[in-house]
């Protein structure tokens, strides 16, 4: 073991007096792969921890950091990820004598392909070092959550952590069923506080909103959100207790100040796991959002963080919205201020940028009445003078804006990144208006861009090119198209319809009259 002793991406440098932070991977399932993108960040930020934690789907994470992954190789992992190995169906004559069914699936395809795609190496997190990890596993025998040390960890440990009653079998070991703790707890903040914690830093998948589903499906998936946030609240009111005793000058588990709190979490609820497994939405979206959301939070957080509160999960209501993909590329350079020069220089030069983009339209209504069509934009970008997936920090996307010449509408895509320390900004637009000949297609399908130095557009260009959407990327455009927060297939439809009118109509406005 001693020959693979390794220090995990995030551990304290050596010799390190700092604040001493605690990461809590919660649970969430498939869709912790939102967590990779939030680990990026924040390791690129330049923070580190004393302790890991690991929860239910969050356990994955942390095995991959325990196993020596980077935070970019854990993304990258989970971008090419078959998700549907999560599933592994048993055989046929089991499901025939249901009387004897212990669950929906068994752990097959996680040991033999989730797990060595997701570079898990149970050696390797038994001997990594430097900083102390712990899993959370559902004793269900007993009833309670156990916590397991890094060191004692061992592949059925792994399985149990992420086996989720009903969907797949517990874990035997002695005279005890082990599951997924999730209906115990979706987190562990006293353990963080045992373990020393002065800052305690939780990445949180779980929806929480005022919003009562219909449908037994959405209804089992609020029973676990209603588990998972009342024992985290249940937590809050320990600590909130603890920190009291702290500010009276009791030390319990060696914290002299108060323990303070942050967490990060999307605005709105993630896709559940059947839209990762039929690609309504994929691994790379949920790591982009979750790049996005971090950068965000360390932007404006506040240094007594956040209060140990019910709040502090809360999400905003998806309303009836739409969702697609859209991957974007050309020729590109760096020596070019002008779209077109940039373009025939790249072609050159043989360097090529693509924009890879998910658009959230959340509210179709308010959308559609806007003048200026404003959704949201998350994304990476694959430049071949920087580098592949660099996950973007914010977004701009407007859809047929105005300008102050009547005849020209713009569909603006822009997304700011950073490479090697420096901050850039990738503002692309594509006009649209009715020159001579038959320009719609070209109008609505290529991206003029420009990329400025710097967090916008204020900043100076350093690079300009052209990407464009060809007949293959238009197509698979059109595949990811999706309806969001619909109850029926009317609304679905409707929502469609009402999204394509507006389209057409704008297309109509700039085209049409000349027809």
């Amino acid at each position: 073991m001693k020959e693979l002793e390794h220090k995990p991406y995030g551990a304290n440098p050596e010799g390190y007096t700092g604040v001493k932070r605690s990461l809590l991977l919660a649970g969430g399932g498939m869709r912790v792969a939102y967590q990779a993108g939030v680990i990026l960040a924040l390791i690129e930020s330049g923070m580190t921890f004393s302790h890991v934690d690991g929860t239910s789907g969050g356990s994955i994470n942390m095995s991959m950091l325990f196993s020596g992954l980077s935070p970019q190789s854990i993304c990258d992992r989970w971008r090419t990820l078959k998700v549907q190995d999560f599933v592994s169906l048993m055989p046929l004559k089991k499901y025939l004598d249901a009387s004897g069914l212990l669950a929906m699936a068994d752990a097959d395809g996680i040991v033999q392909g989730v797990f060595p795609h997701l570079g898990i190496d149970v050696e390797k997190i038994k001997a990594a070092i430097a900083i102390q990890g712990t899993y959370n596993i559902g004793n269900f025998s007993l009833k309670t959550n156990e916590v397991f040390p890094h060191q004692a960890i061992d592949l059925d440990l792994l399985v149990a952590g992420i086996s989720i009653p009903i969907l797949m079998p517990p874990v035997t070991r002695g005279e005890y069923f082990y599951t997924d703790p999730l209906w115990i707890k979706n987190t562990n903040l006293i353990e963080a506080v045992h373990q020393g914690a002065e800052e305690i830093w939780v990445i949180w998948c779980i929806g929480n909103t005022k919003e009562y589903n219909s449908g037994l499906f959405k209804q089992f998936i609020q029973m676990m959100e209603i588990t998972a946030n009342s024992a985290l609240f249940a937590e809050c009111d320990r600590i909130n207790e603890i920190n009291k005793l702290i500010l009276q000058g009791h030390s319990i588990y060696g914290q002299t100040k108060p323990i303070k709190l942050h967490l990060i979490k999307p605005t709105y609820p993630l896709p559940l796991d059947p839209d990762l497994y039929f690609g309504n939405i994929d691994a790379a979206t949920l790591i982009d959002l979750g790049y996005a959301d971090a950068y965000q939070y360390l932007q404006t957080m506040q240094p007594q963080g956040l209060p140990f509160t019910n709040e502090i999960t809360q999400m905003k209501e998806n309303q009836l919205g739409i969702t697609f993909r859209e991957t974007m590329a050309g020729s590109f350079s760096l020596e070019n201020t002008d779209p077109r020069a940039g373009e025939t220089q790249g072609k050159a030069e043989k360097t090529h940028l693509a924009m890879h983009a998910t658009v959230n339209i959340r509210d179709l209504e308010r959308f559609i009445s806007d003048p200026n069509h404003l959704g949201s934009i998350t994304g990476h970008i694959d430049f071949s003078l920087f580098g592949e997936n660099i996950p973007a920090k914010t977004g701009v996307f407007n859809l047929f804006s105005p300008t102050d010449q009547p005849e020209l509408k713009l569909m603006i895509y822009e997304l700011a990144f950073s490479h090697k320390g420096q901050d850039y900004y990738l503002a692309g637009k594509k006009e649209v208006r009715d020159d001579p000949g038959f320009d719609l297609w070209s109008d609505t399908t290529t991206l003029y861009c420009q990329l400025h130095q710097g967090t916008d557009k204020s900043g100076t260009v350093v690079g300009a090119g052209v990407l464009s959407l060809n007949v293959a990327e238009l197509a698979k455009l059109v595949s990811t198209m999706r309806v969001t927060n619909a109850e029926s297939l009317p609304e679905k439809t409707k929502a469609l319809f009402d999204f394509g009118k507006f389209f057409l109509g704008e297309l109509w406005d700039s085209y049409g009259p000349k027809l």
